[in-house]
């Protein structure tokens, strides 16, 4: 496989020793169909070992090492460096998130909201002895959004977050659709009740970053107006 020299910017920060997150370049060698993970690998490799991110199964299903290139939030694992134009690369943490150190963000605040709309079945009747029974067409209401991996990306790239860190982030109002409109799921109002405030459904502005940041191609605008349509039901 052929190689290339590329330019890479990569905004540094270690709150430790750093007044403030600047810019460190760096030339490295990689192969011609490499991508942004590879880059960061031969760096981290072969150049400056002190450089940080998170990066885990490579497949794009654990979600960890999503960050900004270019001015996009991508998974660096699944995004070639051809879906760029040029060899020239900027790449910094998600924004929105307070940065532990380089391009590792802190994800706690994330995963706490997540937990306040409770992700899992809610039951109000027994368990059968096998599983519950859900026919396709209600598995249809959820197919899409199962495959959300919590990467933070959508979240990231929402500017009502940017503007009120209390905001839930349309990745925990997603998980909220996904259990609300499960079939064999009985805590749907309790769901409602819990994002439907200023900082839940109200806070998403219909701006469409998400969608576009997702990398799972998931339709998340869309499913957070069937909440806002659900949670006006409620009140009713």
């Amino acid at each position: 496989m052929a190689k290339v020299k590329i330019k890479v910017k990569v905004l540094r920060y270690n709150p430790e020793s750093d007044p403030k997150p600047y810019w460190k370049s760096y030339e490295p060698e990689v192969e011609d169909d490499s991508t942004i993970l590879d880059i960061l690998n031969t760096i981290h490799w072969n150049i400056d070992g002190t450089l940080s991110y998170r990066r885990s199964c490579r497949s794009a299903i654990c979600g960890s090492c999503a960050m900004k290139v270019n001015g996009r939030n991508i998974l660096a694992c699944e995004t070639s460096m051809h879906q760029f134009k040029g060899d020239k690369f900027r790449i910094e943490p998600l924004p929105g998130f307070k940065i532990i150190k380089d391009l590792v963000v802190d994800l706690d605040e994330f995963f706490a909201k997540l937990e306040r709309i409770r992700p899992y079945l809610i039951l109000n009747k027994s368990i059968p002895d096998k599983e519950f029974y859900q026919s396709p067409e209600d598995f249809e209401q959820i197919v899409e959004v199962i495959n959300c991996i919590l990467c933070g990306a959508c979240t990231s790239s929402c500017p009502s977050l940017w503007g009120n860190e209390n905001y839930l982030g349309p990745a925990a109002l997603l998980k909220a659709y996904r259990f609300i409109a499960d079939s064999r799921d009985d805590g749907a109002d309790e769901r409602v009740d819990i994002i439907n405030d200023r900082n839940g459904i109200w806070r998403c502005h219909t701006i469409f970053n998400c969608m576009e940041a997702c990398p799972k191609d998931i339709k998340i605008t869309e499913y957070l107006s069937r909440l806002k349509v659900k949670a006006t039901e409620n009140s009713i």
